[in-house]
């Protein structure tokens, strides 16, 4: 299995300048945060399942830049309906990536949907993304990477991974402060 801190910080390693990434719940967000906690992450602390959607919102406002999300299989499950949403609005510069580890992390490791019967990367395709990647060993991280980062929106990509405990990173948690950083990245980006 693939290791999610290593992948995140793969994927998140010499990032581009106009990258925007807002990470969902729980390990996602220690993650992001663990690979480098600049400005230009928007941490979405207790919104389970509303990542996706921000990201959309984020990237209809900033065409200039690319967003990312960073997500975990559960909270994507939880949102699974904003799927259909970024299909329909097909919004170029936006990029998902499910970290899944097929268990419910945050509530006690039990198995997910995505450990059984679904699979994300179809339900984004005939959500009507234009292209997905998963990646099931380190070797696919570099194929994810340039997927979420480089293709023409929206794109999904998912990385299978360890369910592994982690020691957190664990960034601001004060959402004022994680907007009002935010916010000036934007305005700084401009």
């Amino acid at each position: 299995m693939i290791g999610r801190r290593e992948a995140i910080a793969e994927v998140l390693k010499d990032r581009p300048d106009n990258l925007l990434v807002i990470s969902g719940l729980g390990s996602p967000t220690y993650d992001v945060a663990a690979a480098g906690d600049v400005a230009q992450n928007f941490y979405l602390w207790g919104a389970m399942g509303g990542a996706a959607a921000m990201g959309l919102g984020l990237a209809q406002a900033r065409s200039d830049a690319r967003v990312l999300v960073v997500t975990g299989d559960g909270e994507m499950l939880m949102g699974l309906g904003s799927l259909a949403t970024l299909g329909a609005k097909a919004p170029a510069n936006l990029a998902i990536l499910v970290i899944d580890n097929e268990a419910f992390g945050e509530t006690g490791g039990q198995t997910s949907h995505t450990g059984k019967t679904t699979n994300l990367a179809a339900v984004a395709l005939a959500c009507g993304f234009r292209q997905v990647a998963t990646a099931h060993k380190q070797a696919d991280v570099a194929s994810v990477k340039q997927l979420v980062l480089e293709e023409r929106g929206p794109v999904l990509g998912v990385i299978k991974t360890a369910s592994d405990e982690l020691p957190r990173v664990l960034p601001e948690r004060d959402g004022h402060i994680i907007r009002n950083t935010f916010k000036t990245a934007l305005t700084n980006q401009q």
